[in-house]
């Protein structure tokens, strides 16, 4: 007798483990639920490249500007000041986002403030953003208009120049 009631029991006990399994967020990437726009800038919440596709989306109708870098990346210093500056100017109408690549979160949080970000970047322990994009070293940065189209792809250190020139491809 109990064991019949095991077994009828058993598909209820087995259908309530895949729901909590399913609603469970185990905060690592692509388990975000909600907007995936971080609200803290130095949050660096676990990205991969589908959290990062689907934040994009959630980003159309807004330019975006993305940012790959590293606090280790000489060349991503050297651009760390216009980047700040361009979000001071910009921040109203692009959405500025970083894409920290292969770093520990303490020193890319220093390099965020040290720098002034007050936007938000996430984080890739692997690189597997900046790797699925084909994309290679860093700094990179992206520029999508507000349909969410990749307009250009700049290279190396942005120059205050070439920064201000790219957002107003998309900023205006």
């Amino acid at each position: 007798m109990a064991s019949m009631a095991l077994r009828r029991l058993a598909p209820l006990v087995l259908a309530l483990a895949l729901v909590a399994v399913a609603c469970s967020d185990d905060g690592g990437p692509g388990t975000t639920t909600g907007p995936l726009l971080p609200g803290d800038p130095e949050a660096l919440p676990a990205f991969d490249l589908a959290s990062y596709d689907a934040l994009l989306s959630e980003l159309r109708g807004t330019p975006v500007l993305v940012n790959v870098w590293a606090s280790w990346c000489g060349p991503c210093e050297q651009e760390a000041p216009h980047l700040a500056a361009a979000n001071e100017e910009y921040g109203d109408r692009v959405q500025f986002l970083g894409v920290d690549i292969l770093d520990e979160r303490d020193a890319a949080r220093r390099f965020m403030h040290e720098y002034g970000w007050t936007y938000p970047s996430v984080y890739d322990l692997n690189g597997a953003i900046r790797d699925g994009l084909g994309l290679l070293g860093q700094p990179v940065t992206l520029f999508y208009d507000a349909s969410g189209e990749l307009v250009t792809t700049w290279t190396g250190a942005l120059t205050e120049q070439a920064l201000d020139e790219n957002l107003r491809l998309i900023a205006d």
